[in-house]
């Protein structure tokens, strides 16, 4: 085994010093998005005992009424990216068209779908246990031109 040399003992501590830096700022002022270095919030929170669960979800309505569940299978678009999107979809409803379109590219001989609408399940917590009660909100929701 060779010895290390001060250079490179140099540029091991420097190295280490720039991650430690790096952490500790990500922690203190950083956010989810600024992995490996963020304080990664998502799991070091909780909501209070009582406060509902949310669940969201894409729901379409195709061209039968039918009302057609747009989950990853659906789609090929995690729950997770459209919840990341939310607001952007808020924002600007005709963006929902795009799942609508990878729906249709997934499902060619399905009916074309009229509606696509994000929709959030409010599940009762009470004491930190669920209530079996819920409510539902659409958050936002596109129609297709007829």
């Amino acid at each position: 085994m060779e010895t290390l040399t001060s250079h490179g003992r140099a540029a091991r501590l420097g190295a280490t010093a720039l991650g430690l830096a790096l952490l500790l700022a990500g922690t203190v002022v950083g956010t989810d998005d600024d992995f490996p270095f963020g304080p990664f919030r998502m799991y070091s929170t909780s909501n209070p005992p009582n406060a509902p669960a949310p669940d969201t979800r894409v729901e379409g309505v195709d061209a039968t009424g039918a009302v057609v569940s747009l989950d990853q299978d659906a789609t090929g678009i995690r729950r997770a990216e459209i919840e990341g999107q939310q607001s952007r979809y808020v924002a600007d409803p005709p963006r929902l068209a795009e799942v609508a379109d990878a729906y249709t590219e997934r499902h060619p001989d399905a009916p074309d779908l009229v509606e696509v609408r994000i929709v959030i399940r409010w599940h009762g917590i009470q004491g930190g246990r669920p209530t079996g009660r819920y409510t539902d909100e659409t958050v936002v929701r596109w129609e297709a031109t007829r």
